[in-house]
């Protein structure tokens, strides 16, 4: 009998999923059942779309239509899963019953919002979906200004598309500074300044008290003081949906996502379960540089989770290691990225770091438009091996961040780097000397310094 597969959920992890499950077997039925009435979209994208750099239907790569004709899977959208029975091996969902050999759960995360007063007032959204992203086109039209909570890139992302299309923005963050935990306060201050210089207002170390209004947003108070405003938007992070993982009585760890193998298999009470797979916003992984745990809530991430979840379900064997979760984000225009450990994160997980950094520009001094670069780097302060990178640039910041994320998945030391590293050089791409090689040829200095 062929093989009955059922994924819960359609984001990049679930539909990644399917595919791979049926690259793997051909003749397994494959089910996605999805609460999403869109699918196969990129959630990224949202902020680009609401500027008007793309539109709605661009950033939909398929429907369910196509699954069913080019790949045979079934998919079900606008269906909620009431529930899932590990015992008798059986999702109910929109009424139905769908047995199952393998599961796979990917329902991602949803926006955490603070149970402050007034969340529940007209005009006040998240970003996640494509119908959150409409409901916020609709009423940008009919408003003046905006106030985002939150100064993650997300926030950022939709202060600068707000802004953009003429709404007068302030941004309202808790911490002191912008993209923080995963940017450190030199890297992402130029951005901050950025912004601001293009008329986005930021309100730092005020934690949101409430939303202000009768039926509609009229405002919202923050640390004491209120802002009025038209609409708010919460970008404060997402959390793990765990419903589902608790109707099963999965492991859940310690940063409140489900405890998974590199198979991406969960636990109960420390016992592998053999049937279900997981993958995306809801689970935690092992960091590469932090040799503990880490959420790593990307979609390139919940591709590769996905893939690995999916094959698996369908009889493979792969894993997953322990992740880096290089991200970039394009502010206005500035580019910013990162990989391995921020400062404050190597501090969570109890490492002492050193930083080495330098700036110069992306391409050879001389050749006309090129844009200035900064390169940070941090090792262990203990074994000079490095854990972390940060890339502020105007432009091509991805292949430097990616070139980075390499070297902290070998574990490679700053010497051990540039006993071999080398870098491609043409006047028009880059400096004869990338400014990643001059960041680690500080850090190591620094180094020789402590010695």
């Amino acid at each position: 009998m062929a093989r009955r597969i059922v994924i819960i959920g359609s984001g990049a992890a679930g539909l990644t999923a399917a595919s791979a499950a049926r690259k793997k077997d051909k003749d397994a039925r494959i089910t996605v059942i999805t609460e999403d009435e869109h699918i196969a979209y990129s959630s990224c994208a949202i902020p680009w779309v609401l500027e008007g750099v793309s539109e709605w239907k661009d950033i939909i790569m398929h429907d369910p239509a196509f699954y069913k004709k080019e790949r045979d899977i079934d998919v079900l959208i606008g269906t909620r899963a009431e529930s899932v029975d590990g015992a008798a091996k059986k999702v109910i969902a929109g009424g139905k019953e769908y047995i199952y050999d393998s599961l796979v759960i990917a329902t991602g995360g949803t926006v955490f919002v603070p149970p402050v007063p007034g969340k529940d007032l007209k005009n006040v959204f998240v970003v996640r979906t494509i119908r959150d992203g409409m409901a916020i086109e609709k009423a940008m039209k009919d408003s003046e200004s905006a106030v985002i909570c939150g100064a993650g890139v997300i926030g950022l992302e939709m202060a600068v598309a707000m802004r953009n299309m003429g709404l007068k923005v302030t941004v309202i963050e808790m911490m002191g500074q912008v993209i923080p935990r995963i940017a450190d306060p030199d890297m992402a201050a130029p951005v901050q300044k950025h912004l601001e210089d293009r008329g986005v207002r930021f309100v730092l170390n005020a934690p949101v008290q409430g939303v202000n209004g009768t039926d509609k947003v009229e405002g919202v108070t923050a640390a004491g003081k209120d802002y009025e405003c038209d609409m708010v938007v919460f970008a404060t992070g997402v959390r793990a949906n765990l419903e589902i993982p608790r109707m099963l009585g999965l492991d859940i760890g310690q940063l409140g996502a489900v405890t998974v193998s590199p198979s991406m298999q969960p636990y109960v009470r420390g016992r592998l379960q053999k049937d279900i797979f997981l993958a995306g916003d809801l689970i935690q992984c092992q960091s590469a540089p932090g040799n503990g745990p880490t959420m790593s809530q990307l979609g390139s991430s919940a591709v590769r989770q996905g893939a690995v979840a999916g094959t698996n379900a369908a009889g493979g064997n792969e894993t997953l290691g322990p992740v880096c979760s290089p991200w970039i984000s394009r502010i206005g225009e500035l580019e910013i990225g990162g990989t391995g450990l921020s400062h404050s994160l190597a501090e969570w997980y109890g490492i002492r770091s050193i930083e080495g950094k330098a700036s110069g520009s992306t391409r050879a001094r001389y050749h006309p438009g090129g844009k200035a670069l900064t390169v940070k780097i941090s090792a262990d302060a203990s074994s000079h091996r490095i854990i972390g990178a940060q890339v502020l640039s105007g432009e091509n910041a991805n292949g430097r961040v990616n070139w980075l994320t390499d070297i902290i998945a070998r574990g490679e030391t700053v010497e051990g780097l540039l006993s071999y590293a080398e870098n491609a050089y043409c006047p028009p791409t880059s400096m004869v000397k990338d400014v990643v090689l001059s960041a680690a040829e500080d850090l190591r200095d620094k180094f020789t310094k402590v010695i």
